[in-house]
């Protein structure tokens, strides 16, 4: 059985914490942001914490992740 790889796109889109829970940036972040109240544009700024129903699928993309 050959070693499992890293999904790179996954790797470069979250990261654990230090208490091994995933890290994740918000959508909508990239344009358009006339349309958009200040009070969302600064609620999307903050990372979130990854569901628990989705948290083994990226688990397993992540193997070997470090940090």
């Amino acid at each position: 059985m050959p070693k499992m790889k890293t999904h790179r796109g996954a790797a470069k889109r979250f990261k654990k914490t230090g208490t091994g829970k995933l890290k994740r940036s918000h959508a909508y972040t990239s344009h358009m942001f006339r349309n958009k109240s200040q009070k969302q544009k600064r609620k999307l700024r903050k990372s979130a914490i990854v569901h628990s129903g989705d948290f083994k699928r990226i688990r397993q993309m992540l193997t070997y992740k470090k940090k």
